[in-house]
């Protein structure tokens, strides 16, 4: 075998194993995980989550577990993510706001759905990492910012759709305000080792609806902010 050909050969070996990741990913992780909405399933075929790791990461980029990306972080499972992207029902239409992006990989899976994704990192490295991904994958809709969106992100508000990618103490009340009437919240709220996934649904400028989905644990969001310790 010439070199050109055992070349080819591997990329081709080491394609066939991706797509079986892939496919095994979406199959035994994320559907068995009451993810059932076609449009979710396809989205993680065609938005490569390969791509939004470190190269020596690439062999668990689909597995079943959060992925260290560096500054203390992680990257949800792709369970995690496909459950947020089944409940918050996107439209092409939305403008979502992302609290912690991470290594941009949500982002992607949002910005395929929506019209809009406005992504807040605190860690500017992560936002760097996540702005080279997202470029590199051609996806232009997503704006990307340094700053602490803990309680939301006032200069990008009103949203249709807004996700906290770390847990939370306490309900995020001051971002709730900043969705639009019909807009969703979504947030893993409480503290170890009780924790809730929850949506929020703004049904009219002073009224909520809040519904627990599925019971979780994830890190808690970087300056989120906790519940009082009274001390006796």
């Amino acid at each position: 075998m010439t070199q050109t050909a055992q070349s080819i050969d591997t990329h081709a070996s080491a394609g066939f194993n991706m797509r079986e990741a892939r496919f095994n990913m979406i199959e035994q992780q994320i559907r068995t995980w009451d993810v059932l909405d076609p449009v979710v399933l396809e989205l993680f075929n065609t938005v490569p989550r390969e791509n939004f790791v470190a190269e020596s990461q690439v062999g668990l980029a689909f597995a079943d577990v959060e992925l260290p990306i560096g500054h203390g972080q992680t990257m949800l499972s792709p369970k995690i993510e496909g459950r947020i992207l089944q409940a918050l029902d996107i439209k092409k239409t939305d403008k979502v706001l992302l609290v912690g992006t991470g290594s941009g990989y949500l982002a992607a899976l949002l910005a395929t759905l929506a019209a809009h994704v406005h992504a807040v990192e605190i860690i500017p490295e992560l936002s760097e990492v996540a702005k080279v991904h997202l470029q590199k994958q051609n996806i232009h809709n997503v704006t990307l910012y340094v700053a602490d969106a803990a309680n939301g992100f006032m200069p990008a508000a009103p949203y249709d759709v807004i996700v906290f990618a770390g847990s939370l103490a306490l309900r995020p009340v001051a971002a709730e305000k900043m969705l639009n009437v019909g807009g969703r919240l979504f947030a893993v709220i409480g503290e170890m080792p009780i924790m809730e996934a929850t949506l929020t649904l703004r049904v009219s400028e002073d009224a909520f609806r809040h519904t627990a989905i599925f019971e979780t644990c994830l890190p808690a969001l970087v300056n989120a902010p906790q519940a009082s310790k009274f001390e006796f």
